[in-house]
């Protein structure tokens, strides 16, 4: 049997953890709220090579929602939707529909780390809960972060703990194994995906600042990247970017806003088909082979947002200039799928777009290959936002 605690936010913090750190240690996981999340499971296993992990529904005593875990590396994603119309998935799939509404992260005392976020200026969207079965023990606490998003605290104990979870063991109480068809495939057939490099806000014009500065009284995260709309911008469009950092390679989440443009930017695009409230806008997801994993989405049906053939006229001697040696990987395979290819001081990266993956333009991802660049692409925003505008215009959004 589960019995769920709900704990005082007054209590006193655990000794483990007193200090003013929120002691985050990794992307515990990343709920999306969606329509159909059986019918999802299947889109991310089949398309992105996901596998369908775990499952908490009525099967299992779950009565209100209906939640899968999806699993990949050390990435772990979460759909679920609602089995009745007073749950928040149904509210919000109506109003923004599918997207990611909770980015949670692992730590070792999560009633600590809310009271701290309380303390420093959070809105808590839920207490510190303690759900208890026979497994172990899991406490989660949430505060609200920019727009529909929020950040949940997670500490661990017993057949829960995070070592065990991430080891394929048992996620949350309610939550048990299953099988799908495409597991086997998925086994067999690896797409390659590590972990969750970082995601990326879209928040409304004059709200990046503030977001930021949320980031850093808040949750402790740092500035680690600015880019104005001198570097985001193309002939119609611009927009402008800081990239926040939690200081212990746990997590990166550059903050997007409008800028003036003669056409609408693809930031203020995901805005008006998000009853303009912020989010989730892309989470990039990062790969040691980067030709292996793209070719397999290709395989796999995943569409890539297109570059001309004059990109790769150009890119090569850019980046081996800055580099003072040659990309490794094979030139012609990357322009054939379609890659792009920057450089900074540390290194270089291999990165590549898919287009909208469903109906409303809200949400894309990006696979990234870091071969010691720790940046974005900055030589890549011009082709890439070209790229983006195409696709606007062929939405007739631009």
């Amino acid at each position: 049997m589960t019995t769920t605690l709900p704990l005082s936010r007054s209590s006193a913090a655990c000794c483990c953890c007193a200090g003013d750190s929120l002691a985050l240690h990794d992307v515990d996981h990343v709920r999306f709220f969606v329509g159909n999340a059986k019918q999802s499971a299947h889109y991310w296993a089949s398309a992105f090579g996901f596998q369908v992990a775990q499952v908490a529904d009525l099967t299992t005593g779950s009565r209100e929602e209906a939640s899968y875990l999806l699993t990949q590396g050390n990435i772990r994603l979460v759909l679920t939707s609602a089995l009745g119309g007073s749950h928040p998935a149904a509210h919000e799939v109506e109003r923004f529909g599918d997207g990611v509404k909770d980015v949670a992260f692992t730590v070792r005392d999560a009633k600590h780390a809310f009271q701290l976020a309380v303390a420093r200026g959070a809105t808590p969207t839920q207490e510190p809960t303690t759900a208890t079965d026979d497994t172990g023990s899991v406490t989660t606490a949430s505060v609200k972060t920019f727009g529909r998003v929020v950040h949940t605290f997670i500490s661990r104990g017993g057949g829960y703990a995070y070592d065990r979870m991430r080891a394929g063991g048992p996620f949350l109480p309610k939550f048990q194994a299953t099988t799908s068809a495409l597991n086997h495939h998925n086994a067999k057939h690896p797409v390659g995906l590590l972990c969750v490099d970082h995601l990326v806000g879209n928040v409304r014009l004059g709200e990046m600042n503030p977001t930021v500065a949320w980031y850093e009284k808040v949750m402790g995260f740092n500035l680690f990247k600015h880019f104005d709309d001198k570097d985001i911008s193309t002939e119609y469009s611009a927009l402008m970017s800081k990239v926040m950092d939690s200081g212990a390679g746990l997590i990166k989440i550059p903050i997007n806003e409008p800028a003036e443009g003669r056409r609408k930017s693809q930031v203020q695009e995901y805005l008006d088909f998000h009853d303009q409230t912020p989010g989730v806008q892309h989470l990039a997801f990062r790969t040691d082979d980067a030709l292996q994993t793209v070719a397999e989405l290709h395989r796999r049906g995943v569409e890539f947002l297109h570059l001309p053939d004059e990109y790769y006229e150009s890119v090569w001697a850019r980046v081996a200039k800055q580099l003072g040696h040659e990309v490794r990987e094979d030139h012609e395979a990357i322009h054939k799928l379609g890659i792009l290819v920057d450089a900074d001081d540390k290194g270089y990266l291999l990165q590549i777009f898919t287009k909208p993956v469903q109906d409303r333009p809200t949400l894309f991802i990006e696979i990234i290959c870091r071969r010691g660049s720790d940046s974005f692409g900055k030589g890549n925003f011009r082709a890439l936002f070209e790229s983006l505008e195409l696709e606007q215009q062929r939405r007739g959004n631009l």
